[in-house]
């Protein structure tokens, strides 16, 4: 039995990094300020550092998550991302993409990953475990994060280039 709506749980467990951010933050905050001893108090401000890079890291990976109820099954495993789908499916080695894009003229939108060679890996970015995508993308040299972020909350009806080898990042706009 759960206390919680389904929804409410989806929205806690989307942003359990910041949560727990939080709750350091603060147990830090009392340590550094409200407890007494030079160690304690250099213990809190260590624990405040942490907390706010696990605040700043927590919040992006909110913003990557959109879900796990669309089609598939993502999995990434030593730089190697699997997709196995209802229709279709791959793995392409993350050393070895060429383009990273993310067209939102399908429903829902999809991350695509070009290897030469190969087809394009085309992943629902709502498939069960593609929060897992965020870490393996952060490998790719230049990407940056802010820009995806960015993409992957617009609403529009297009395919963007989120990165690609050999070409600098694309501007922040």
């Amino acid at each position: 039995m759960s206390f919680l709506r389904p929804q409410a749980k989806a929205t806690l467990w989307r942003w359990r990094e910041v949560l727990a951010g939080a709750g350091l933050l603060v147990l830090g905050l009392w340590w550094a300020f409200g407890a007494t001893g030079w160690m304690l108090n250099g213990l809190g401000v260590g624990l405040i550092a942490i907390a706010l890079g696990l605040v700043v890291l927590g919040v992006q990976r909110g913003r990557f998550r959109a879900g796990s109820d669309g089609p598939g099954v993502v999995q990434v495993v030593e730089g190697r991302v699997a997709y196995f789908g209802p229709l279709t499916g791959g793995a392409v080695d993350m050393a070895e993409i060429t383009r990273l894009s993310l067209d939102r003229r399908l429903f829902p939108a999809h991350w695509i990953l070009a290897q030469p060679g190969h087809d394009p890996l085309q992943i629902p970015v709502t498939a069960k475990g593609a929060e897992g995508l965020f870490d393996a993308f952060a490998t790719l040299p230049g990407l940056r994060t802010e820009y995806m972020l960015r993409e992957l909350a617009r609403d529009t009806s297009n395919e963007a280039v989120i990165w690609q080898k050999g070409h600098s990042a694309p501007a922040l706009h």
